[in-house]
């Protein structure tokens, strides 16, 4: 049996030989052997090379050509050809409705999971911190972190709740799906659509980080309004897979896990051959790797601080315009240069929740505490803002153009409260004390 060390470098060097496609939402095709793909018709009455055709759909056929989504496969045998079902525990993992504890107005703080015991891949050591709306009504989202210290063999993981969109802060992962191979490292995040069946490997000895499971409408890049047609995530700097596939002779082939996740619990079926058999496809309900570097910060260039939603990279809209479900928002490298302005984030109460995390350095409104890996949870309509430290310091300081470039947050936004899971509002690593940060914020009223 190869050692961890040994299979994280061949993942590594797997990774580093990826190719990919460029950008967010486009009508992809792709095929790991020529003539896999037909022409002219999604279904022909024989596919090519013997292959079977396949809709995956993450969106109802009827809904709008602009919003929808799907994509067809060709693939060595259809998914149909799976054994039953059965329930399996779902450890750590928790889903909408949260039910077992009542929403708390307090806001909290974690420093970051403690490390797994050996053995633990990226599902067993998947953990939820809590959530909002109904995954079986395809309405909220949910907040998880991992820590893993092992790959996925022969196991393979899909979510019908909901797509993933998977945060790492330290440690590479390589997601191998049905539609080919992603590669994702700390400062770049992973987008896995709802129903896509993928394995996770690790590109160093442990990985860990964040991940938000949005069952609600699939995320999309935001409108940009009077920002005009440029700015913020631009699609082409979204990378899709190519296609790849595994397969191995009845004789030879090894039985593989497929754990799905279904209404908030998870079911396991033993197959006889690699679910990841997909040849060829094309479509638009694929998964996406996206360097947050690569952000287009836009910022004031006059006075005040601008509103978090300036730094919105994808948003899942609700019925009502304007209002996410959620939204995913980066604190990339940025200069200030707002004159006569409190620099640093306002001190805010919110209609929408925020939990926002850290991938590595440090936070401009958090100076002590705030460390990459860990995270903050601000319900709804609870006072928040910087630190007294923080305060001080940007009260006072020179306002000469300033560059942020010392750290990497973001945030998921949501428009319900995040109820948490009971093992996170008892988790050791809660940090207890946590509103101790704004005491000292003195009286300063001269009136």
């Amino acid at each position: 049996m190869m050692s961890g060390a040994t299979m994280s470098g061949d993942a590594r060097k797997t990774a580093q030989n990826l190719d990919y496609l460029s950008g967010f939402g486009n009508e992809h095709g792709s095929e790991a052997v020529p003539g896999a793909l037909p022409e002219g018709r999604n279904s022909p009455q024989r596919a090519p090379l013997g292959l079977y055709a396949e809709q995956l759909s993450g969106a109802a056929f009827t809904e709008p050509r602009a919003h929808n989504r799907r994509s067809w496969l060709y693939r060595i045998r259809p998914s149909a050809a799976h054994p039953e079902f059965t329930r399996v525990d779902n450890g750590s993992v928790r889903s909408a409705p949260f039910t077992e504890t009542v929403p708390d107005p307090n806001r909290r703080r974690w420093n970051p999971l403690p490390e797994p015991a050996p053995g633990t891949d990226w599902l067993a050591g998947l953990w939820t911190l809590g959530g909002n709306g109904d995954a079986t009504q395809r309405s909220g989202m949910a907040v998880h972190l991992y820590h893993a210290n092992s790959p996925m063999t022969d196991r393979v993981f899909s979510d019908a709740d909901g797509e993933l969109l998977i945060v790492p802060e330290r440690g590479g992962l390589l997601l191998r799906t049905e539609f080919g191979l992603l590669a994702v490292e700390p400062n770049e995040v992973a987008l896995i659509p709802r129903g896509v069946r993928f394995r996770v490997e690790l590109l160093d000895d442990s990985a860990r980080g964040y991940v938000c499971e949005n069952y609600g409408a699939p995320f999309r890049l935001p409108d940009l309004g009077p920002i005009g047609a440029n700015g913020l995530a631009n699609a082409r700097d979204f990378r899709a897979p190519v296609a790849a596939y595994e397969d191995a002779p009845d004789d030879a082939a090894r039985p593989v896990e497929v754990v799905n996740k279904f209404c908030g619990n998870l079911w396991s079926a033993v197959y006889d051959h690699s679910p990841l058999d997909v040849v060829a496809w094309h479509g638009n309900h694929v998964p996406y790797v996206y360097d947050l570097r690569r952000f287009n910060v836009i910022g004031t260039i006059s006075y005040d601080h601008p509103d978090p939603s300036i730094f919105t990279v994808l948003t899942s809209p609700s019925d009502t315009p304007g209002l996410a479900g959620v939204d995913f928002v980066v604190f990339a490298p940025r200069w200030l240069v707002g004159e006569d302005t409190f620099r640093p984030p306002y001190f805010h109460r919110n209609v929408m929740s925020e939990y926002m995390g850290l991938i590595e350095g440090a936070y401009d409104a958090k100076a002590e505490g705030f460390v990459p890996g860990g995270g903050s949870l601000h319900n709804m309509m609870s006072a928040h803002g910087p630190d007294r430290d923080t305060f001080d310091k940007a009260s006072a300081a020179e306002l000469k153009p300033q560059k942020v470039d010392d750290g990497l947050a973001f945030m998921f936004e949501t428009r319900w409260p995040v109820t948490l899971a009971p093992h996170a509002a008892t988790a050791g690593h809660l940090q207890r004390g946590y509103d101790d940060v704004w005491r000292g914020l003195e009286r300063h009223f001269r009136g």
